[in-house]
């Protein structure tokens, strides 16, 4: 896909946001750099040469890598093994990433270099922002990075630039001279340091996070909507949001989400006094705010530790162009960046919790006073019985996967490497998440909408929850006769993950 007619980012003295790289990503708005980064990436640069000229030691520029720091190289060497350095660390197996995450990935390389640290040369830079606009995607297998450095996906993107392996170029996937002839592009040519520039990053974490930010953020929407239905449909009691009490103990989100809550509740014939059925529902109605609070409260702090990731230089070693120096640091770490998504992952998985119990209960007629499993026909009929199948089954997959991973790696590089976060396959299990929680999502929004016309309150729907009900019934006719919901629920699933297109 062309990025000719797309939109343009550009990267200049403000960096680029997290919603810049999905843009960037999913819909091929084009990079535009500013004179500004251009003059950073050379002041950089610069210092970069001088210390070759002075044959300094310097980490990847002048000595080897991980265990080989202890290896000088020689001046003749330098360019030969900036070569080698991707061609060794394409080390990566599995299923190839998306085309998004690809993307993503180069276009977070490409804005931690426009930070100033990296000191790749400003043809290498160039190049990547050519690539990108192209639409040039490397074949980049998905597993292999335990997040010191992305290091073997970053190295498969690079021996795409440098005309090795296959590149994915407009649905086809071609070797990569070709690709990139037909693409109106020249290899990469390296400088001292440019092959390690490169690849010492965490790049493909940083844009997954963000990919997978946009997402939950429109998740958590359509979570609050499907809540709010979910509530109509059940009469339960809305004293729960009442910011007094609420206020008492301000827990994190909790009345952000609750204000939130009654701006979709809004007009409702809920909101009249006495409407509720119980004075006090189960929790996984009375603590939405609380638990959904939580969520709150987690997606920001993530969008925080990727906010600092994504507009700063974690470059080992880092070029501080306004002192002349480079230094060797350990700022590609990414202990607080993957215990904030171990957390955001936690939350999701309270909350799956929390929508799973809610469609059981909206079935049951010992809870919700409606017919068995939502069926207007009687028992002969199966309803959404099933349904609670797939609800069970996605729910005890999310918290499987809200277990941590980032704790064990095995130490590599002969010891020295001793320590790493499992950054991406921290993302991995949010992603894969965010994907479970939009069925259940999907399906609670489904159940409560039927269940709405079982009470018969469809005309006395707040605001919010009113267009969330006209929108499930434009794509989901209500359920009679039994019939496969699988389709209905992907239907609405689909629906409510898509972005701005």
């Amino acid at each position: 896909m062309s990025a000719t007619n797309s939109p343009s980012i550009i990267f200049s003295s403000a960096p680029p946001t997290i919603e810049d790289i999905a843009a960037i990503a999913r819909r091929h708005a084009r990079i535009e750099i500013s004179a500004e980064v251009d003059a950073r990436i050379v002041a950089a640069r610069a210092v970069v040469d001088r210390y070759t000229e002075k044959d300094l030691p310097v980490y990847g520029l002048t000595t080897g890598l991980g265990a080989g720091v202890d290896t000088r190289l020689a001046t003749e060497d330098l360019v030969a093994f900036q070569m080698r350095v991707p061609q060794a660390r394409a080390v990566g197996v599995g299923e190839p990433l998306a085309r998004e995450s690809v993307r993503a990935m180069m276009a977070v390389r490409a804005a931690g270099m426009a930070a100033g640290g990296s000191g790749v040369s400003l043809k290498v830079f160039q190049g990547l922002i050519a690539a990108i606009n192209a639409g040039i995607h490397p074949v980049v297998p998905s597993l292999g990075s335990i997040g010191a450095a992305d290091l073997a996906p970053l190295a498969h993107m690079s021996r795409g630039l440098l005309g090795f392996g296959d590149i994915e170029l407009d649905g086809d996937v071609l070797p990569a001279a070709v690709a990139l002839e037909r693409a109106g592009l020249k290899p990469l040519e390296f400088a001292p340091k440019d092959g390690h520039a490169l690849v010492v990053a965490n790049s493909l974490s940083i844009g997954l996070a963000c990919l997978t930010l946009v997402d939950i953020e429109r998740l958590f929407d359509w979570s609050l909507k499907a809540i709010a239905v979910n509530f109509e449909a059940f009469r339960a009691n809305v004293s729960a949001f009442d910011d007094r009490a609420l206020a008492a103990r301000p827990a994190f989100g909790q009345r952000r989400v609750a204000a939130q809550l009654m701006e979709l509740l809004s007009g409702s014939s809920l909101l009249v006094a006495d409407a509720a059925r119980r004075l006090q529902d189960p929790l996984s109605y009375r603590c939405t705010p609380q638990v959904w609070g939580a969520l709150r409260h987690a997606i920001d702090e993530a969008r925080q530790a990727t906010d600092i990731e994504l507009v700063s230089s974690s470059d080992n070693p880092v070029v501080i162009a306004s002192e002349g120096v480079i230094l060797s640091h350990g700022n590609f770490d990414m202990t607080a960046f993957v215990l904030a998504w171990e957390r955001l992952g936690q939350a999701m998985a309270h909350c799956a919790a929390g929508t799973a119990y809610r469609i059981m209960k909206i079935m049951s007629p010992g809870m919700s006073d409606l017919p068995r499993f939502l069926t207007p026909m009687g028992q002969s009929r199966t309803g959404f019985a099933t349904v609670q199948k797939t609800v069970s089954a996605m729910e005890a997959e999310i918290r499987h996967l809200a277990m941590p991973v980032s704790l064990s790696p095995i130490p590599v590089a002969d010891g020295v490497e001793d320590q790493a976060s499992m950054a991406p396959s921290v993302l991995a299990k949010a992603q894969a998440i965010v994907e479970r929680l939009r069925y259940l999502v999907a399906i609670e929004l489904i159940a409560s909408v039927q269940a709405v016309e079982l009470r018969g309150v469809s005309g006395e729907l707040g605001k919010g929850s009113a267009e969330a009900y006209a929108f499930v019934r434009t794509h989901v006719p209500a359920l009679e006769e039994d019939r496969a919901q699988g389709p209905d629920f992907a239907t609405i699933a689909a629906l409510i993950g898509l972005g701005p297109q």
